[in-house]
């Protein structure tokens, strides 16, 4: 079943419901106090376990002639019922093994009565029984269906107890107070179902009677009750009641009524007469009726207390995420078919599509017509220019809900002209599967004829504004449309640093590439992988380069490009030139620690990082270096300090392709020969790193996907979800 089946009938169940749930609950908890109250006024006997008919029943007879009957009630308190020894009524709790009166009854609290008659029928009799009968099934199902919402977001039932992500307050412990109220609240309405059923005879519960045959009554050997065998066997403990023969005729007997069975015995011979079995609807009847009640046990009791409490919270939180979930709904001012932006969104719990609304409005207000829509409600968009996917990952890397039928989709509705993608993934790294539907949705959209990347798969941990808002920064500037994202997602900049050029190659005009080394004048930490930011224009356009961190210094890999802001900008600063920019943390590619191979794939100047990552002081680490460049004057720039690394043994294997010259070959055709490689690498728990063009990682990946489920058995997006393919393109 669907998740979508489960949610909609949990929802469905708790506000068919929530009324007449609310009230049982609320009469609920003062109620599983009588238990508590009347086991502090109980006149339980020490030792009460340990004793046997044999030992009470001759000595409360003997002291008591006139005694009735003795019953034990859910406390275990003996109370004896008949007259006293001047014929006066007597009902009082006594001390089984003495026989001392220990109190009287008292009255049943009015109040506790008038709850009870709320509870059970809502004073309308067994018209009100039944809707309590039928409430309490719902509750029912609305725990099963919340166990397998549970069971579908924690990735199975082992992980059933594990951590959850807090995304916020009303579904957070909507989960976690669900995980640990199921047992008790499962009991109640279980139990509570049973008793309906059985109230009205829909389960049936045959009345119990002893057949004794008069006729085979023994009047021989004649026997004290301290030797009747059955009385030496049977302890309080396990006496429902004892009914005392009214006189000394032989026809009269003693009718036990034990907590399985009845049974009548000779009260001269000490003989059975009878034995009959309750059946197993009676047993079903008590043992409901304790655990509806917590009657026979004040923890339990007090369980149920905070387990309703729970039931009102669950309501409370229930509807506070279902009013959440339509706040975010999609209000759209342009159509499908007339947007120049679509925005699909995947999203269990409809906290994606606050981020989708965010960008929507900033570009409603760049005079862009946008459209924000489900997954699943993908078709072909006529006047589409961008297609920006933004999803969540549902359980064992599932897709949600409103993104299962992406895929089919997409391959039924090819768009009609070129389209610019992104995708955005949402996900948390408390979960090992992490943004795994969104690299699969990259990867579907990067086979597509008619889909053109913008930029690579970002991912964004925990709702982070930081990351989203780099995010929101990175697709501004490829769109060339300025993006204000409102401050509720996205914290402000850090501040700005000065940075010095300490040297920089020359080239001898646009097309080729440079090498930059910078220093900070102050203190920062950064690693290579990091993102250097700069702001050519002194205004919203910023500018990201990868960095390597050689020493203590950066360095950077640009392409001077005519009319391009940032490479000019950086071309034209001379050595000992300070200027203004910032470090931008990008955790996502950071060199791995701890890992027995690394393989960095890159072209042009891609490479940057990876000279960072060569040099560090990684010696358990196994490096391979695959690049790709036009011809061999563009390796030039780098290859000194590549070979250098080599002899010093910081680098395993280096392989270069060259697209212009020689056998004109690009970095796929070199992993297509070292495909063993490839797969070895990602089968010891190795990292593949991936830093260039986009064009390059959509052809790496295709082939990297193909080895996986070739060599390995699994889709390349189970790498990418697990950390072990790393990628930074542009």
């Amino acid at each position: 079943m669907t998740i979508s089946v489960w949610r909609y009938s949990h929802l469905i169940l708790a506000v068919s419901s929530f009324i007449l749930l609310t009230l049982a609950s609320i009469t609920g908890i003062i109620l599983a106090f009588q238990p508590v109250s009347e086991r502090l006024h109980s006149y339980r006997a020490d030792q009460f376990d340990s004793i046997t008919l044999a030992q009470s029943l001759p000595q409360l007879r003997d002291k008591y002639p006139g005694i009735s009957e003795l019953s034990v009630d859910s406390h275990q308190s003996v109370l004896i019922k008949g007259t006293d020894a001047d014929g006066e009524k007597l009902l009082s709790y006594v001390d089984p093994g003495t026989g001392k009166l220990l109190g009287v009854p008292e009255p049943k609290s009015e109040f506790f009565e008038w709850v009870t008659a709320l509870h059970r029928s809502l004073f309308l009799k067994e018209t009100g029984r039944f809707f309590i009968g039928l409430t309490s099934f719902l509750l029912l199902l609305i725990t099963i269906s919340g166990t397998m919402l549970v069971i579908q977001r924690q990735q199975g039932l082992k992980r059933f107890f594990t951590s959850i992500v807090r995304e916020n307050f009303a579904q957070y412990y909507h989960v976690v107070l669900g995980r640990l109220s199921l047992i008790p609240i499962f009991v109640i309405a279980l139990s509570g179902t049973y008793l309906s059923l059985v109230r009205f005879e829909l389960i049936k519960s045959p009345i119990i009677s002893s057949d004794v045959d008069f006729d085979a009554i023994k009047t021989e050997p004649e026997k004290k009750a301290t030797d009747f065998e059955i009385f030496k066997t049977v302890y309080l403990s396990d006496v429902k009641s004892v009914e005392f023969p009214f006189s000394e005729d032989p026809e009269d007997y003693f009718t036990l009524k034990l907590t399985d069975k009845e049974v009548t015995v000779n009260q001269i011979t000490g003989d059975i007469l009878t034995e009959v079995k309750y059946p197993t609807t009676a047993m079903f009847t008590e043992l409901s009726l304790d655990l509806h009640t917590g009657r026979t046990n004040i923890v339990w009791a007090i369980v149920l207390a905070v387990a309703s409490g729970n039931i009102l919270f669950f309501i409370y939180s229930g509807f506070a995420i279902t009013l959440k979930r339509r706040k975010n709904r999609v209000r759209n001012n342009f159509t499908a078919d007339e947007s120049e932006f679509v925005i699909l969104v995947g999203s269990e719990n409809g906290s994606t599509f606050g981020f989708a609304n965010a960008i929507g409005k900033q570009l409603m207000a760049a005079g862009k017509s946008a459209y924000v829509t489900e997954l699943n409600n993908y078709k072909v968009f006529p006047k589409a220019e961008h297609i920006i996917v933004m999803t969540a990952t549902y359980g064992l890397g599932n897709p949600p809900t409103n993104g299962t039928s992406f895929e089919k989709l997409l391959e039924k509705h090819p768009q009609n002209r070129n389209v610019r993608y992104s995708v955005l993934g949402f996900g948390s790294h408390a979960y090992p599967d992490f943004c795994k539907f969104a690299f699969e949705a990259d990867n579907l959209l990067a086979k597509q004829k008619w889909a053109v990347p913008l930029l690579e798969i970002h991912t964004i941990n925990d709702k982070s504004p930081e990351e989203f808002g780099q995010w929101a920064s990175t697709w501004s500037q490829h769109a060339d449309i300025p993006l204000e994202v409102s401050a509720e997602l996205i914290t402000r900049q850090e501040p700005m640093q000065s940075f010095s050029v300490v040297e920089k190659t020359m080239v001898a005009g646009p097309g080729e590439s440079f090498l930059m080394k910078l220093r900070i004048n102050g203190d920062s930490n950064f690693t290579s992988g990091d993102l250097l930011a700069i702001y050519p224009a002194n205004d919203h356009r910023e500018r990201l380069y990868s960095i390597g961190k050689i020493g203590n210094d950066i360095q950077l890999g640009v392409k001077l490009h005519e009319h391009g802001i940032g490479s000019e900008f950086l071309y034209k600063l001379d050595s000992n030139t300070v200027f203004d920019a910032r470090i931008v943390e990008n955790g996502h590619f950071h060199f791995p620690s701890g890992v027995p191979s690394v393989m960095m794939i890159s072209n042009g100047t891609g490479i940057a990082p990876f000279l960072g990552m060569i040099d560090h002081d990684c010696p358990e680490t196994k490096r391979f270096l695959y690049c790709g460049f036009r011809d061999k004057a563009s390796f030039a720039l780098y290859e000194k300090a590549i070979k250098q690394s080599e002899v010093d043994g910081k680098l395993a294997s280096l392989q270069v392709a060259y697209s212009r010259e020689g056998e004109k070959q690009y970095v796929k055709d070199l992993l297509i020969k070292d495909q063993e490689l490839v797969a070895g690498v990602l089968a010891g728990n190795g990292v593949i790193m991936l830093c260039g063009s986009l064009s390059m990682q959509k052809n790496v990946i295709e082939l990297i996907d193909h080895i996986c489920e070739t060599r390995l058995g699994k889709d390349v997006s189970y790498y990418q979800s697990h950390g072990q393919i790393l990628m930074d393109c542009y």
